[in-house]
């Protein structure tokens, strides 16, 4: 069930960043500054309790873009992003897919970054959509994959097994640039979707 407009805008995004604050974080690689051309960092969907707050401080000097689904939970979770400072590019892979990608496509060509979760917002879980790869490919834009690990979390039994840190706990982030080849057929951007999402599917 959706929450109500009030937690989503005022109550939530306060929470969040006070449980983000108080997690002992640590980065690897440490982060470079992005370029001046667009990139897109990417984290699982059950990993964004720290992945959204995260991808804002690692990209505090660039304007961000957060791709949310049109859902009512997408709504929800649109209300609190924007509080957090991201504009919004509402859509995914199976509503409105053509205008995201032009979207995102005017984003990244203004040297912005883009955030998303590449399973979102329905899975199948910890699986890369063909989209996004083949968006990056074509354009040579880098994807910074976060890998993120808590010590102390509870786990929820939703399709995305969603994880909320407990507070205080050691959270081991690892950042995967990724750099993709371009693909000659539809064919070999399939075969490399899977063994990227099957590398990273326990990031």
């Amino acid at each position: 069930m959706p929450l109500s407009p009030i937690i989503s805008r005022y109550i939530l995004p306060v929470v969040l960043k006070l449980l983000y604050a108080s997690l002992r974080i640590s980065i690897t690689p440490e982060p470079l500054p992005f370029s001046d051309k667009g990139a897109i960092i990417a984290f699982w969907h059950g990993k964004m309790i720290t992945g959204w707050i995260l991808a804002k401080t690692l990209s505090s000097a660039k304007k961000i873009s957060a791709v949310v689904s049109l859902s009512e939970d997408g709504r929800t979770l649109a209300d609190t992003l924007e509080r957090l400072g991201f504009s919004l590019i509402r859509g995914s892979s199976s509503k409105g897919g053509d205008e995201v990608k032009q979207t995102m496509q005017e984003a990244l060509q203004n040297g912005n970054i883009v955030v998303l979760t590449p399973d979102g917002p329905r899975g199948p879980v910890n699986q890369f959509k063909y989209g996004t790869l083949r968006l990056a490919s074509n354009n040579h834009y880098p994807i910074v994959f976060a890998e993120i690990s808590y010590a102390k979390r509870w786990t929820l039994k939703s399709w995305d097994q969603f994880e909320i840190p407990k507070p205080f706990s050691k959270t081991s982030v690892k950042l995967h640039l990724l750099q993709l080849p371009e693909f000659n057929n539809e064919n070999a951007l399939q075969l490399y979707t899977k063994q990227l999402s099957d590398r990273l599917s326990h990031a």
